[in-house]
């Protein structure tokens, strides 16, 4: 089974490539997959009969006895075979409906291949969380299936409407499947809730949850709004999920359930109510209906809402009955909605009012119509025939007051069934007096193929009740109540026969007189319906949430912090002080330098508070988390302590990078109040935290963990460095996420900071000679001084020229593009002493990070760090320089390979992110002693580094270029030339010329 579910959704892969290669003629060749899966269950027919039910189980969370269950039993059987042979028939009818040059046959190929492994995987799993997962996947494909033709409002509409109805009765199912797998005598597997329901309160809650999944699945009331909706998806959609598959999820889970549940009121109401009035109301709404389609889908909703009553009653007979229904409705429904498609394909319309003389000219589509219509209706000797009469005979056979009252319900829905199918075959074939007849504008024997082999399927299935009473019957032998029934063509005269003739009889007037009905119809109208009330429900929670939006989504930080921060002060502190002990003996230092360095930092902090200027805050901020970096030190966590400085440095530097854009004080309001209220905010939170810290640690029961952390680290880990032996190996599943996460940051940063594309090549000055400039007198050799100053080096500018080969390299070439007023010699001249040495220093804390502080963490911030230094020093051209090379590059490669050295242990039989120790003699160089979590750690190293890169590029470099564009910042190009530099109102596109000390001119 599982394997199925495999080739189902590898050949959903690969479908849409080879449907754009083969064209729509490939659909014939995916008709094999489900196919497969109702060949199969044709071959497990002996074991499923006997008894010995096929399963499968494979181990997946063994923690938590989260299997991969599969179970095929008489239901699942015959859910196979319809999902298989259906999918199977309706793919097939696809190589000719669609349009060789339609848009999207691929995609739609792949989803629907992939819809039909869901409903495999669904009908089949005896796990209840795996059958959510199956059910949900189901909603995600019949959404992507409904809304095939995205250009067209309606379907959207009706796409999103089916995701959001059965979308939330999945939740309210997936609620209710845990608490009767919590619930005493629970469990999560299907078999075993249904031979054994659990007890306790909390069953009939749940029993109710479950029911609203099925239903609104089911598009029984007052969900049936969204299945007649549906029909704006492909008719190939109607005929599969609308009549086969989807649709019957819910009927599958009421079948199953029942055995153990329908005797609960809770049940038995719920199932009745539902389902009687869902199968009367959509056989009325069925009767005013113009468009084919919409005609058959009001039916469907009838017959679902039938087929609910039938399946969840607790009667054998009444099972059984319900069972063979489930199949007859799958063969002729979706031969009709095919038909319905090649009417719609052949002659344009649907409209029952502009169809005439179609029988002349599609005999075979009229034959298949009238044999499934036949089958709909309940004529002999058809499978709907042998269906109906069974339930009729069940339901009037020791009739209890419910029995009483379904039965009238049934035979006044079969009535209407009888009259609007009676309308659909005069609607789409008979020649109608005064209406044209239509040509037939396209023909093809294999769409009709499909169609007539379900219809001759039905007369199949109704010519031997007995083989599928043989089928069905194990599995109606479950249910509690009643004698078994029985499928048979002639039981005799009795009560069945003559309802049968008054059902017949009854419909064919009803349908004698549909003008006088129709106007009776829009007379007594309601004048609102669910759908408008589902449309006037998502409208208010539209205005709802905008509201709430506008009321907490206001753009300002520190009301969003004070929020959550005065929340958890407000819940954590209350119930600490209700239930916390504090512990009874506190040791506020160590020693008292830690207590002068705790005073600084609160001093520090209390004056970046106070700042106005941003600079002056950031910086002071920066100095906190310095001093907590020196407490580190004082408590002995050299690694934390190196790891805490780089961290602050780095993002010194990018707070100082983004200054540039914003103004240099903060907002000039009168802030008092505001400020005392943060500031009385932070100070209740750092109570809270530091009182909740004293309260876990007085609270301690066990051993702390740290005590045997070395030893494990050290032994399992091999390496004496517990924070890196952490990282990289005990808790390498973390690190490997927050790799992930780090990627997908930097990556947003740069997109919302970039402006044009990020592939290109990246700024570089290698070509740069400040012996190549050559002078520029303003206003003869350019007379647009800002543009000239914009011009990237490289190119035919003033600035700069391309190098000729064999010139002297210079080291800090990027220098030579900054203004002089930008440039700094200290700077320069020691961003040359310390560059190589800090990219040697980052390389030896990776290296020797297993063993000693460092890591490739701390490792990678250095050589960020040096990267940052190289940049301030001589601009984003020496950036380019500096690191020839994209920083997605050094993210994929560093994410890469820290994902592939987790992986390669499965090759050898270990577990992934397994490590191992390589020892080996290197003769005069010594003994090698390489533990494989290295590689992990150069990944590490390689991440930070391209995320440093980034951020430098995205928040330096492409800051930098921009405001050059704006005229906003100092130059990045300087001039050896004895012309003076440029002022600022130069750059802001003054005139060129104007005297000094006006509106431009030269100093």
């Amino acid at each position: 089974m599982l394997q199925l579910l495999i080739v189902h959704f590898v050949v959903a892969m690969v479908a849409p490539a080879c449907v754009k290669v083969w064209g729509r003629r490939f659909f014939a060749v995916l008709a094999l997959v489900p196919a497969s899966a109702a060949v199969w269950a044709l071959t497990q027919t002996s074991a499923v009969l006997s008894g010995d039910h096929p399963t499968q189980s494979v181990s997946w969370v063994s923690a938590l006895d989260l299997n991969l269950d599969f179970r095929l039993d008489p239901l699942s059987w015959l859910m196979v075979l319809l999902v298989g042979g259906v999918g199977a028939l309706v793919l097939l009818y696809c190589a000719a409906y669609f349009s060789s040059t339609a848009k999207g046959l691929g995609r739609f190929a792949g989803v629907f291949v992939a819809f039909a492994g869901a409903m495999l995987g669904l009908v089949t799993t005896d796990n209840t969380l795996l059958l959510y997962v199956f059910w949900e996947l189901t909603t995600v494909f019949s959404f992507l299936l409904i809304g095939h033709y995205h250009d067209r409002q309606n379907s959207r509409r009706a796409a999103i409407q089916a995701i959001v109805i059965t979308t939330l009765g999945g939740l309210a199912m997936l609620a209710g499947l845990i608490a009767l797998g919590e619930a005493p005598g629970g469990s999560y597997r299907l078999s075993e809730l249904a031979a054994s329901p659990p007890t306790g309160g909390i069953v009939p809650a749940a029993i109710v949850l479950v029911l609203l999944g099925a239903v609104s699945k089911s598009a029984l009331v007052p969900f049936h709004f969204w299945l007649p909706a549906a029909m704006a998806a492909p008719t190939p959609v109607s005929a599969y999920l609308h009549a086969a598959a989807m649709v019957k999820a819910g009927v599958y889970l009421v079948a199953r359930l029942a055995p153990g549940y329908a005797e609960l009121p809770v049940w038995q109401w719920t199932v009745l109510t539902l389902g009687l009035g869902t199968l009367l109301l959509g056989g009325w709404r069925a009767l005013r209906q113009h468009d084919l389609k919409l005609l058959l889908a009001f039916g469907t909703v009838s017959q679902l809402g039938l087929i609910i009553v039938l399946v969840g009653s607790d009667h054998r007979a009444v099972a059984l009955a319900g069972l063979a229904m489930i199949a007859a409705h799958a063969m002729f429904k979706a031969c009709l909605f095919l038909v319905v498609g090649i009417i719609d394909w052949s002659v344009g319309t649907r409209d029952l009012r502009e169809l005439s003389g179609v029988a002349r000219r599609m005999p075979l589509s009229t034959i298949s119509a009238v044999v499934a219509t036949a089958s709909m209706i309940g004529i002999p000797p058809l499978a709907g025939y042998v269906a109906k009469e069974a339930a009729l005979e069940a339901l009037s056979h020791d009739a209890g007051p419910a029995e009483v009252v379904t039965l009238v319900a049934v035979v006044l829905g079969s009535i209407l069934t009888t009259a609007y199918g009676l309308r659909f075959l005069w609607g789409a074939f008979a020649t109608k007096p005064g209406v044209p007849a239509r040509e037939a504008k396209r023909t093809s024997r294999l769409i009709v193929a499909s169609p007539v082999v379900l219809a001759a399927l039905s007369l199949a299935v109704g010519l031997t009740p007995g083989m599928t009473e043989r089928v069905l019957a194990p599995f109606a032998d479950t249910y509690r109540v009643g004698e078994p029934g029985h499928l048979t063509l002639w039981a005799g005269f009795g009560t069945p026969v003559l309802l049968t003739a008054v059902i017949l009889g009854a419909g064919a007037l009803l349908f004698a007189g549909r003008t006088r009905m129709e106007r009776f119809q829009e007379a007594v109208a309601p004048p609102g319906s669910a759908q408008d009330a589902y449309r006037s429900t998502m409208r208010a929670l539209d205005n709802l949430a905008a509201d709430v939006t506008a009321l907490t989504q206001r753009g300002s930080l520190p009301a969003y912090l004070s929020t959550i921060l005065g929340t958890t002060v407000v819940l954590a502190g209350g119930a600490a002080l209700m239930r916390a002990t504090l512990p009874e003996q506190v040791r506020a230092w160590d020693s008292g330098v830690q207590a002068v360095v705790v005073a600084l930092i609160v001093v520090v902090a209390f004056l970046a508070a106070r700042a106005r200027r941003r600079l002056k805050a950031v910086v002071l901020l920066g100095c906190v988390g310095y001093g907590v970096a020196i407490l580190f030190e004082l408590h002995g966590a050299p690694d934390l302590a190196l790891t805490q400085v780089l961290v602050e440095t780095v993002t010194l530097v990018v707070f100082v990078l983004v200054l540039r854009r914003l103004p240099a004080y903060f907002s000039n309001r009168p802030l008092a109040f505001s400020r005392w209220w943060r500031a009385a905010v932070g100070v209740a939170a750092g109570l809270l935290f530091a009182g909740l810290a004293m309260v876990a640690a007085g609270s301690r029961v066990d051993a702390p963990v740290s005590e045997s952390f070395p030893a494990e680290a050290y032994e399992f880990g091999y390496g004496k460095n517990v924070v890196n032996v952490t990282l990289v190996d005990i808790r390498a599943w973390d690190t490997m996420g927050e790799l992930s996460v780090l990627l997908v940051a930097a990556t947003g940063i740069a997109s919302l900071v970039f402006l044009r594309a990020r592939s290109g090549g990246i700024d570089r000055t290698a070509q740069l000679s400040r012996a190549a400039v050559r002078p520029v007198v303003w206003g003869r050799d350019e007379p647009d001084r800002a543009a000239a100053l914009r011009r990237p080096p490289g190119s035919d500018t003033p600035a700069a020229e391309l190098r000729a080969p064999g010139r002297n390299r210079e080291w800090l070439t990027g220098g030579a593009t900054l203004a002089p007023q930008r440039r700094s010699v200290i700077f320069e001249v020691g961003t040359r002493l310390v560059f190589h040495t800090m990219l040697v220093f980052s390389l030896y804390l990776l290296f020797a990070g297993h063993n000693a502080p460092g890591g490739g963490f701390a490792g990678g911030l250095v050589a960020g760090v040096a990267l940052t230094v190289r940049y301030l020093a001589g601009g984003r051209y020496e950036l380019g320089e500096a690191m020839p090379i994209q920083a997605g590059w050094l993210l994929g490669i560093g994410l890469f390979l820290s994902a592939g050295v987790g992986a390669a242990p499965l090759l050898v039989g270990g577990d992934v992110l397994q490590s191992t120790v390589i020892d080996a003699d290197l003769g005069p160089f010594g003994e090698l002693h390489l533990v494989t979590t290295l590689f992990f750690d150069m990944g590490v190293y390689l991440v930070v580094v391209g995320l440093i890169l980034d951020i430098l590029r995205s928040l330096g470099a492409e800051v930098d270029r921009q405001g050059e564009l704006e005229g906003n910042a100092a130059p990045d190009v300087a001039y050896d030339s004895p012309q003076p530099t440029i002022d600022d109102a130069a750059l802001a596109g003054a005139p060129v010329g104007a005297p000094p000390g006006t509106d431009g001119g030269t100093r």
